[in-house]
């Protein structure tokens, strides 16, 4: 049996990018919680390399 307040905080609405705030493109991997859009500007800075 559910709580009703358990199921509004759900999806991918609940998520949100650590630096902007948008919950769209969102990266979830290695725990980071970036929008792709931010985490091509801070990449470099936390360790990752272009590969390709």
């Amino acid at each position: 049996m559910k709580v009703r307040n358990e199921e509004k905080f759900k999806g991918k609405g609940t998520r949100r990018c650590k630096i902007c705030g948008t919950s769209r493109g969102l990266i979830r991997s290695h725990n980071i919680y970036v929008c792709r859009r931010c985490f091509r500007e801070i990449a470099k800075d936390i360790g990752f390399k272009k590969y390709g």
